[in-house]
């Protein structure tokens, strides 16, 4: 073999230019199965853990459903003892009470069961509730709902909220020998995005011995804030004084067009 041949065939190093192109070969078809696998893998990772949002998003729907399934009972249980009180007192009253508890009735059985309602639709039904209450109350008790200047056009909210410290508020605020009050105040933020309800109210705790309602309100609102809005939201409630104080803060959502 020519010695200038064999000079050809090897590299500035001493190995055989064959040698080289089979490393290079070698390493390029590691690389590329390499690369099939990892792109493998990558897909069944994916498809995993789209299956795993997936079921996910199906427990924490019935998560949802089951906490509403349980507001449903304790709200109709707390409204129907309120009106039951009006019987004895004043049949007149209790008359008009049932048809305001018609017009609640109406949204908790059919608004209830979507995730999110309109904002104005929310908005009705706490003031039906707070009139139906007015009817069972003495006159001097100072009940006020401001709802301001909200923007409820396209906007979206989680049904059933707000209710729990409204109930709250009626069930610990009123005293039949003491002054009381119960003051509800509606709100947007600045941008419209955000929505603020407020309460005060005058604090008269209800005893051991009282059994109205199932106790699971505020454990139940916490839950579904949780799950609906993540960390997004703010509530609060708390005594000062002799007034109670409770806030619930949470983002709209618009309306798909």
């Amino acid at each position: 073999m020519p010695a200038d041949f064999k000079k050809d065939l090897m590299n500035t190093r001493g190995f055989p230019l064959s040698i080289m192109f089979l490393i290079r070969d070698f390493i390029s078809l590691v690389f590329t199965t390499c690369l099939s696998v990892a792109i493998k893998i990558t897909g069944k990772l994916y498809l995993i853990e789209s299956q795993h949002q997936e079921e996910e998003k199906k427990r924490t729907e019935a998560e949802l459903i089951n906490l509403r399934q349980q507001l449903n009972p304790h709200f109709l249980f707390n409204t129907l003892n309120n009106i039951y009180s009006l019987i004895a007192i004043s049949p007149e009253k209790a008359q008009e009470a049932v048809h305001e508890l018609s017009k609640l009735l109406r949204y908790v059985l059919y608004e209830n069961n979507n995730q999110f309602v309109p904002l104005q639709n929310e908005i009705d039904f706490i003031k039906y509730y707070v009139e139906l209450m007015r009817i069972r109350v003495s006159e001097t008790i100072d009940i006020k709902i401001n709802i301001g200047n909200l923007i409820t056009t396209e906007k979206l909210i989680a049904p059933m909220l707000f209710i729990t410290l409204v109930e709250n508020a009626f069930k610990h605020g009123i005293s039949p020998v003491e002054p009381s009050f119960i003051h509800i105040d509606f709100r947007q933020d600045d941008t419209g995005e955000r929505i603020n309800c407020s309460i005060q109210n005058s604090y008269f705790p209800k005893d051991k011995t009282d059994q109205s309602g199932s106790g699971i309100g505020l454990e139940n609102l916490h839950r579904r804030l949780e799950l609906l809005y993540l960390k997004e939201f703010e509530l609060y409630t708390g005594k000062i004084d002799n007034t109670f104080y409770s806030k619930i803060v949470i983002p709209l959502h618009k309306a798909d067009k």
